[in-house]
């Protein structure tokens, strides 16, 4: 997948990978895949290339009555199944399992928006932790062979609740991993481009005449485009290893000031700064001083150890995050998180 050169602000994303074919058709054709957020930026751009491998059925589930209409639409040609509902419900799960037996899972459904997440922590931690949990735990049941979480660097030392509950997922993969099926988390950065992400805000604000609103002149972040997320992703699903996390090669951190500054261009718009939000951090990071650097797989992924828990302090752990969110206590819920990351900073 060659990333193309129509937008001005492919100058700020590194040039890392090989541009030769990804390795990953023959671990899917003839394979029933189940794509979770399907509808979602980049669900989609990965059920439609997961369809050139020629899967025997691409199972699309997503929460969104519109995202899922729309990524329906078009892969019609497809025999395709669109699921309407959540990976919450474990009943639907066992219910999509039985009839289409995915081989595969590409877990991309997730609560992403770090300030919209901290004044709602209860749908963060269930959708994205215990959704995560249910997931992975009717995949052991149905006999899957493989299930890919898409994760974020904001689970890396986490001040947010999006960050922590990313973490949550991360460390239920890793725990529910077994040879017969092997689960991973592929840890990516942020997609420039992506709804509601800082370059199409950027672009309104210009468009509005402005100001620019950057969070801190400080503040930087690392960028993938989506053609080079979907690469990372299906590296991923095609490696032969479970119960790590898996990074993609990242080029160097963009200052958003300087991007910003760069999109304004001659236009006479200002830019301001409006402090960092609540759970933002002015650096993410990509590997924490715990986990361990162990070789790369697949050419450009590298495979990070990291904690592994075990499945009994799992399951305890996720029956305290459902009795805090059924009890509606923030605090507690918080409490929870913090005693099983430490590291995170709420």
């Amino acid at each position: 997948m060659s990333r193309s050169e129509t937008q001005p602000w492919q100058r700020f994303l590194p040039r890392v990978f090989d541009p030769s074919e990804i390795p990953f058709r023959a671990a899917h054709a003839g394979q029933t895949v189940l794509v979770t957020g399907a509808g979602g930026y980049i669900g989609s751009a990965l059920v439609k290339a997961i369809a050139q491998a020629v899967p025997r059925r691409i199972v699309l589930l997503d929460s969104s009555e519109h995202n899922l209409f729309q990524i329906d639409r078009e892969v019609e040609s497809l025999l395709h199944p669109a699921i309407l509902g959540s990976v919450e419900d474990v009943d639907l799960l066992d219910s999509l399992f039985s009839r289409f037996h995915p081989e595969i899972i590409y877990h991309a459904a997730a609560f992403k928006h770090v300030p919209l997440l901290e004044s709602n922590p209860f749908a963060a931690v269930r959708n994205n932790s215990l959704g995560t949990y249910a997931l992975a735990q009717a995949a052991l049941r149905h006999g899957a062979s493989k299930l890919v979480l898409i994760s974020t660097d904001k689970a890396v030392s986490p001040h947010s609740i999006m960050g922590v509950s990313k973490r949550i997922a991360e460390l239920a993969v890793v725990a529910l991993s077994t040879p017969e099926c092997r689960m991973s988390a592929i840890r990516l950065v942020n997609v420039i481009g992506s709804p509601g992400s800082v370059v199409p805000v950027f672009l309104q604000q210009i468009a509005e005449g402005g100001p620019v609103t950057v969070t801190d002149q400080a503040a930087s972040r690392w960028f993938l485009s989506l053609s080079e997320t979907v690469e990372a992703i299906l590296r991923c699903g095609a490696a032969a290893c479970d119960g790590k996390v898996l990074l993609p090669k990242i080029g160097e951190r963009v200052v958003i000031a300087q991007l910003a500054r760069f999109l304004v261009g001659e236009a006479e718009v200002p830019i301001t700064f409006s402090g960092l939000r609540p759970g933002d951090k002015l650096t993410e990071e990509l590997v924490s001083a715990s986990e361990i650097r162990e070789g790369s797989v697949e050419g450009p992924l590298e495979v990070i150890r990291t904690r592994r828990v075990e499945r009994a302090e799992l399951d305890i752990l996720m029956d305290r995050l459902a009795r805090c969110i059924a009890a509606k206590n923030d605090c507690e819920l918080v409490r929870v998180l913090s005693s099983v990351i430490p590291e995170f900073v709420p």
